[in-house]
């Protein structure tokens, strides 16, 4: 795995961004940002759900099954987001994310590691020279509620820390009173602070009200600059849905059709089982199409699903369900 290149160090799309002009219009923020985000077309509420539902019937058979299992470990972004965090803990999750299996060889390893900005340099102690991703949340997480300085200090911390992405939310109470431009300007800021460094911008759809809201802010986040589209925090309910996630995928795959850029999808929050992992895995395949099959593209956000990915793995290979005891489930 070390020869594979790193989720978080393979940049998705080279070079600067050049935008349509209606893009390069909107992107400079204010008044004809408003225009472009309430000039989206709406979402069909009632259609949305009933595909998202109608993909999360479909059936994955057994060895089909088991590359979907390998893929979903390999898009995990191993978190542990709790006051109660410690160095020794975060070496443990290291060790776990480089080996989630060691009686399994052949195992994946995880996309990234995902920890708070003071715990980032034992994440890269802890990883060493594994290629895998360290990322941190920043900017007030989980309220996004503090001053631009402070969330710009955090993520430098992350940064200088040895951070390779960056998870930042948004200021919801701005986004829903209709400054935009604020909330476009602080991402801009925060993607200027990351430096080479990818920017995830959380949108925390469980406060946004609407699929519209959604919608707009996806957009609002691309054309800032937002490396990843992310759901949720994981500290708000309700987290990741599918039709949720439905509306980013269709946001990132309308960006790649008008710009040609690359940019990813994070659910997070709310995804605990092998069966929840694969009817996004179809979602993905089917709304955003099958380049995004890839942690360059994809990411689980969650804490306890791996745990279960590794279960229904030796499920797969065994023969035989092998329970909690023989995983490490209180990482």
């Amino acid at each position: 795995m070390a020869d594979s290149p790193s989720p978080s160090r393979a940049r998705t799309t080279p070079g600067p961004a050049r935008l349509p002009s209606d893009l390069a219009d909107a992107a400079r923020g204010g008044a004809t940002l408003e225009r472009f985000l309430h000039g989206l077309p709406g979402v069909d509420r009632v259609g949305l759900e009933q595909r998202a539902a109608s993909l999360a019937t479909r059936s994955v058979k057994k060895d089909a099954k088991l590359r979907a299992v390998d893929t979903a470990i390999g898009m995990v972004d191993l978190t542990s987001l709790e006051g109660a965090d410690t160095a020794g803990k975060v070496r443990a999750l290291a060790a776990k994310a480089r080996n989630p299996d060691p009686q399994h060889a052949g195992t994946p390893p995880v996309a990234a590691l995902c920890v708070y900005p003071d715990l980032v340099a034992d994440a890269v102690t802890g990883l060493g020279d594994s290629g895998l991703g360290v990322a941190s949340v920043a900017t007030a997480f989980p309220s996004g509620r503090s001053t631009l300085r402070a969330k710009l200090a955090e993520v430098e911390l992350a940064v200088e820390s040895g951070a390779d992405e960056v998870d930042m939310v948004i200021d919801r109470a701005a986004f829903l009173s209709g400054r935009y431009a604020q909330v476009f300007d602080e991402i801009r800021e925060v993607r200027a602070a990351c430096g080479a460094a990818h920017l995830k911008v959380i949108l925390e759809t469980g406060e946004l009200g609407t699929y519209d809201n959604v919608r707009r802010a996806s957009w609002l986040a691309l054309l800032a600059g937002a490396d990843f589209v992310k759901t949720s925090t994981g500290k708000v309910a309700p987290a990741a849905t599918l039709p949720v996630t439905h509306v980013l995928l269709q946001a990132v795959r309308d960006w790649r059709e008008r710009t040609g850029q690359l940019r990813g999808v994070k659910p997070a929050g709310g995804i605990r089982t092998t069966k929840d992992a694969i009817r996004y895995l179809v979602a993905v395949h089917e709304v955003a199409g099958p380049e995004w099959l890839s942690p360059l593209l994809f990411r689980f956000g969650a804490s306890g699903l791996l745990n279960d990915l590794l279960m229904q793995r030796r499920t797969q290979l065994d023969g035989h369900y092998s329970g909690p005891d023989y995983v490490a489930v209180d990482l």
